[in-house]
């Protein structure tokens, strides 16, 4: 198995065979409130705000278009599970190499401690929407 250069999944979406369509109002609100939230956390400066959002936005894009094709991957039934395995490992590979780029990129414009409190904040939004979801689905009585 090879493993994609950066330069592959640094692609837009629609190049990488993902077709480009608007995001739902309900994502685009969540993305919002977790920029909002994140925004807060780091408590950027003018300076730092002008120059990390754009960078943030195309990292998030990026992850988001290799976690698609992830998805797409692990919802087929694919006759080779062993293909199937390897591409998965391929994506988070390609995940991990997404970090470990943007991570360089931030470390240019933001101090180390912002960046490790912009993981940290991401990890915390994430965590407190999975629990909010999860009570909504034990109140629905899921």
């Amino acid at each position: 198995m090879a493993v994609t250069s950066f330069c592959q999944f640094r692609m837009r979406p629609v190049q990488r065979g993902i077709p480009a369509r608007p995001r739902p109002v309900a994502v685009r609100k969540i993305e919002q409130v977790k920029e909002n939230y994140i925004g807060q956390r780091l408590n950027l400066t003018p300076d730092e705000s002008k120059a990390f959002w754009p960078l943030y936005r195309q990292y998030v894009e990026d992850q988001t278009a290799v976690r698609i094709l992830k998805r797409q991957n692990n919802s087929n039934n694919s006759p080779n599970g062993t293909e199937q395995i390897d591409k998965d490992l391929q994506y988070e590979t390609e995940l991990l190499n997404i970090r470990k780029h943007y991570k360089d990129e931030f470390l240019k414009i933001l101090p180390p401690e912002k960046v490790s409190q912009l993981y940290k904040s991401e990890r915390e939004f994430n965590d407190e929407v999975l629990r909010q979801l999860s009570e909504r689905s034990v109140r629905a009585g899921n």
